[in-house]
């Protein structure tokens, strides 16, 4: 399963959906994409059941915009949400944590995230983040390349 995050009309916190929208008619057959706009507290359901998942998401930029980072969503801390601003009440470190702590996290999950610049509502996707949905959405599809085609291989 694949999961675009954040909020379309507020600047670069809409890249999730954008790169679900670059992998439309690029991913295996069984290989589920969704965009979720709203309270991350739902991805405790979305996700109910699916051996791997890759969400993409922006952060609050710590680098640079447009940077790209690759995170463990079991072994590593994600970067901070946008901040005050943020479109989400329940972010997506919260619903992984609990999703972990009700022993319904997917055995793979994976995060992209992408720094953003702006997440003001009615702005446009930055130029540095817009630049990089192509490159998240090829390294998407490498990623998912990689997965065996049997639950059992993929928790191993």
């Amino acid at each position: 399963m694949i999961i675009g995050l954040g909020n379309p009309d507020r600047g670069d916190d809409g890249v999730g959906g954008l790169v679900v929208e670059a992998l439309a008619g690029r991913l295996p057959e069984g290989v589920e994409t969704m965009v979720r706009t709203g309270d991350m507290l739902g991805l405790v359901e979305d996700w109910a059941g699916a051996q791997a998942v890759i969400c993409i998401d922006a952060a609050a930029t710590v680098g640079a915009p447009g940077r790209v980072h690759r995170i463990d969503g079991h072994a590593e801390a994600l970067l901070p949400e946008p901040g005050l601003a943020s479109s989400h009440a329940f972010g997506l470190a919260e619903a992984i944590a609990l999703s972990r702590a009700l022993g319904t996290a997917p055995p793979v999950l994976f995060v992209y995230a992408i720094e953003g610049s702006g997440f003001d509502t009615g702005a446009p996707v930055s130029a540095e983040v817009a630049a990089v949905v192509d490159e998240v959405a090829t390294r998407v599809l490498a990623e998912v390349a990689r997965w065996p085609a049997t639950a059992e291989a993929i928790r191993a």
